[in-house]
Formats: structure tokens, sequence, C-alpha cells
């Protein structure tokens, strides 16, 4: 098929998966093409569509004449809160209060959603996230120094913490980038996760980036977001979740350091940046250690970051 004769504009290639993204020309539909990932990705997101979650509806699925497998779903709207965030930038770098409120309504109603359809979990299911979310052996190859007492002690208090937690169908990969005001797109990531790790560090995981997306969440702005999650967990559960999130963006740190090892000695800014992510990694840690929470607001920013390496302040 001739995406441009049948209507499809080319919007960008897949980022995570072999394909591209099309939209239609009237702007109410998206097509994506792919594998057998994309397949998977298209029957969860049926079934989550099923239980309440703010998702894309499938509208049409089938091969292309390349043997391509291509999904046809509704669109959620033209325009992600990454890209509000970006384009309501008016010379700060705080995100507009309209973007942060808009991120805690579209997160309270994916959390009432997972919280109102808990999985019954199998034995390791919770380890199984843990190395998963936070992709624990690769950060462990790139960084074995890291892989010590101290880290895994760290990691198990995360986990008995979280033990009593619901297990929930998550996205595994949510930000600002994959959600919409009227839902979130993206779900090729899916898994079990906690009840609260899909949505609560959304606003906090933006401080990971060192500065690069632009913009930062004010603390009034993470105070409103948190107390609205705990208040549809509330709700829910009967618990609130914010208890967990210094759990939750530890992970987060191992996350972001993952797959950052340069292989080129000669890319000094891949470097840095892979010096950078173990700094945050190290502060987490030593935070979670001492509180048993994380607060990304003390993480500097790349820039200052890069400044105190060159100047011997950071190893």
């Amino acid at each position: 098929m001739n995406e441009n004769e049948n209507g499809w504009r080319f919007v960008k290639k897949r980022t995570a998966a072999d394909g591209a993204v099309y939209v239609s020309a009237d702007g109410t539909r998206y097509r994506r093409t792919g594998g057998a990932d994309l397949q998977a990705e298209a029957a969860f997101q049926r079934r989550i569509t099923d239980l309440g979650y703010p998702v894309p509806h499938v509208l049409e699925e089938g091969v292309t004449d390349d043997g391509h497998y291509y999904v046809v779903e509704e669109s959620l709207g033209d325009q992600t809160l990454h890209e509000r965030a970006v384009a309501s930038l008016d010379g700060g770098r705080t995100l507009h209060d309209d973007v942060a409120d808009t991120a805690a309504q579209v997160a309270a109603l994916l959390l009432r959603a997972q919280a109102a359809h808990v999985v019954e979990p199998a034995p390791g299911s919770l380890r199984q996230w843990l190395d998963s979310a936070g992709f624990t052996q690769n950060v462990f190859q790139e960084n074995p120094d890291l892989d010590n007492t101290r880290t895994r002690a760290a990691l198990d208090h995360v986990l008995d913490r979280l033990g009593t937690v619901p297990l929930v169908r998550g996205h595994l990969d949510y930000g600002l980038p994959n959600v919409l005001p009227a839902g979130v797109i993206d779900w090729q990531h899916h898994g079990l996760v906690p009840l609260g790790y899909d949505v609560l560090p959304a606003l906090e995981i933006i401080a990971f980036k060192g500065g690069t997306k632009g913009y930062t969440a004010s603390p009034g702005q993470r105070r409103r977001y948190l107390a609205a999650l705990d208040d549809a967990s509330l709700q829910a559960t009967g618990q609130p979740v914010s208890q967990n999130l210094g759990a939750y963006l530890l992970v987060k740190a191992l996350f972001f350091l993952a797959l950052m090892r340069p292989t080129d000695p000669t890319r000094i800014d891949k470097h840095l940046k892979w010096q950078y992510r173990r700094h945050l990694f190290t502060k987490g840690l030593e935070q979670y250690e001492r509180t048993g929470t994380v607060d990304t607001a003390l993480f500097p920013r790349l820039e200052e970051f890069t400044a105190g390496h060159c100047a011997g302040d950071h190893p």
C-alpha cells in the first residue's frame, strides 16, 4: 500500500521498534506499522480498552502488501503533553499549570482503571517487574561497581516495601511524551506493575533528563499532582499511593542509567551523560537509604554536572 495515495501522511519512524506512524488526512486516525511486537501491543490495547483504560480504540488491523502488520486507531489529539509543555514555555522553564493539571487528570483516570482490575500475582512477579522496569541486568553489566551489597540491599527494601501493593496492567514507559488530554498512547512496553508505578513519577522523571527537555515542574505542581493521585487512590483502594514514590524513583534511576555506557571512547558527550546518570543514581540511592524517599529537586542539571565534572568536582 502506498500511504500517500491512500490518504495517509507520514509522521515519523517508530522509535522503539521497526515500522512507522502515519496520520489520516482529517487527523482523526493514526496508522502504525510494525511486526509481532505491534500485534501484541494491539491485542493488549484492545483488552485494556474493555477494562476502561483511557487509551485509543483500535479500529482496524491487518497485514500490508509488503508483509508488515499494521493497526489503525483513533486519534486522542494532535499534541502530547510534552509537546504542549514545550509550546507553552514563555521564556521560563516551569510547566504551564494547565499542562501539569491535565497530566494529573489523565493520570488519575489511568490509576482508577488500573486499581479496578488488579491482577493476581504469580510467585516472583514483583521481582520480575523490578528487573524489567529497572533493566537491572544491563545496568549491572555496564556498571559492575554498582552491583554491590549496598545496592542490592536497597532494592530488596524496595521489594519488601511494595510487597502488599497490588499489581496491575501497566505501561512501563509512562511520561508526558505518551500522554494526551484524552488518554495514553504507546503501550508496547506493557506488563505488570505495582499500582502507581506508571503515573506517580511522571513529573519527577523530568529531572533525569537534566534540563534537556526544556521544562521542569514546580514544587507546587508536583504537590498538586501527587495529591490528585492520592485522592484517586484513596477512593479506589483506601490507601494513598504517594508513600511509594521513593521506591519507584529508585527503580527509575536504574531505568535511566540503562544502555548509557558509551562504546566509542571519542564520544565525550555520551561519556559525560553516562557519568551524569550514574551520579543521579548514586544521589537517589543515598536519599532513599536515609529517608525512604528521593527528592529529584536536589538533582543537578546536566550542564551543572558537566561544568563540575570538567572542574574535577565529580568522579
